[in-house]
């Protein structure tokens, strides 16, 4: 306050040295006047100053409460991102136990997945144990255990032919099939009128609608079963009373795109008969592949069962079916020695181990046929242009558990 009245005052000097003395200097009422005026201004600058301060003290405290709220906010701030951090944490945390949850959950709906289809599996091979032993389920126990002897029943000037009995209709007849594709087929009376060609009566004559493709026919309950010349994998059913087709089938399985023997270079399907009935054998794929074994029901051609078997074709020269077991006949070079060194039993009764060596007596070449008779136990072959009847020796089979 002091200071302003004496700037007033030193105002008040400045301007009367440097104006001019009026005419009215000497009075007092002006004197007055200006000294109330510079008390107005005095006054106006105390005010302003005093409002000046108030300003400066609000701004420091409003300076203060931000500082103090800046403050406040860089805590909050250091706290919301440590709980922002923890929680991104426990996030993870629980992510990472969801997915080892999930894991486990899978790991079990695997590993139960696993047990169904394990158990699926066993249960379906009970039941096809179940169907097999009811489909082999005949009377029929024996094994074959030596090739005891031959008999050269006739000698002709062909390689390759089959001939053969039908265990089941007309025992006695004996049916002559000449050639890897003909379709004449001769019958005779018996076996001495098929040894004698001058015996009476003379064999029949029955010529096919169809030619045959190998060695690989058989005849059952009256029926000739034949791998149709030209065709892959067809099967015919000739009925030999009518002379007529009576029905056919196509052989699934790849059947017909190879050799069933290395050693028959004209036969892709072989049939056989047995106690069990009819049976078809045809090589699987590749060179020299395994052997497929299908079990045929004769009276609609269905496919009973099919069987993937460990003997291979390669070197193999015929194969044969007795009590429903599998021997394939082998020769080195398709000559002799011929040996059975390969059986297959589909119900696991018989393995090699429980057979002993078992040999043909020598022959010159390689059997075109060997087919087993059920109903006289014996082995019908040709080789070499001879028909001959191979005798068995056979003991019964261990019993299954």
């Amino acid at each position: 306050m002091t200071a302003l009245r004496r700037a007033a005052a030193v105002l008040v000097l400045l301007l009367a040295a440097l104006l001019p003395p009026p005419r009215c200097a000497q009075d007092p009422g002006m004197v007055h006047y200006i000294y109330q005026r510079f008390q107005v201004l005095e006054q106006g600058l105390e005010k302003c100053t005093q409002a000046t301060r108030a300003y400066i003290q609000d701004f420091r405290e409003f300076s203060k409460n931000i500082t103090a709220l800046l403050g406040r906010c860089q805590t909050y701030t250091s706290e919301y991102k440590s709980a922002v951090t923890n929680l991104a944490l426990r996030v993870e945390r629980a992510q990472r136990e969801i997915d080892y949850l999930e894991y486990l959950r899978e790991a079990d709906v695997c590993v139960e997945s696993e047990d169904k289809t394990l158990a699926e599996e066993l249960i379906q091979e009970a039941e096809e144990e179940k169907k097999i032993r009811t489909l082999l389920n005949a009377s029929c126990d024996n094994m074959l255990m030596g090739v005891k002897s031959l008999k050269i029943v006739k000698k002709t000037v062909d390689t390759h032919g089959s001939w053969m009995k039908d265990a089941v209709s007309n025992p006695q007849k004996v049916y002559f099939l000449i050639g890897s594709r003909n379709k004449t087929v001769w019958e005779f009376a018996n076996l001495r009128a098929f040894m004698e060609d001058s015996t009476k009566p003379a064999p029949r004559k029955l010529t096919l609608t169809h030619s045959w493709q190998g060695t690989g026919q058989v005849i059952h309950e009256g029926f000739l079963f034949f791998h149709n010349q030209g065709t892959l994998n067809e099967i015919i059913k000739y009925n030999l009373q009518k002379r007529t087709v009576e029905d056919r089938m196509l052989l699934p399985g790849g059947a017909g795109r190879a050799l069933v023997y290395q050693h028959s270079a004209s036969t892709y399907i072989d049939l056989a008969v047995d106690e069990h009935g009819l049976w078809a054998i045809h090589s699987g794929p590749g060179v020299y592949g395994h052997l497929v074994l299908t079990k045929i029901e004769p009276g609609t051609l269905g496919v009973e069962h099919s069987w993937d078997t460990p003997c291979r074709s390669q070197d193999a020269e015929a194969s044969f079916l007795l009590c429903g077991v599998l021997y394939v006949v082998y020769s080195s070079g398709g000559h002799g020695p011929h040996r059975i060194t390969c059986v297959y039993d589909p119900l696991g009764a018989i393995s090699e181990d429980d057979l002993p060596k078992l040999f043909f007596p020598r022959r010159p070449r390689s059997h075109s046929m060997i087919h087993y008779n059920p109903r006289d136990k014996q082995l019908y072959a040709w080789n070499d242009g001879n028909q001959i009847i191979y005798k068995l020796q056979t003991k019964r089979k261990r019993p299954l558990e």
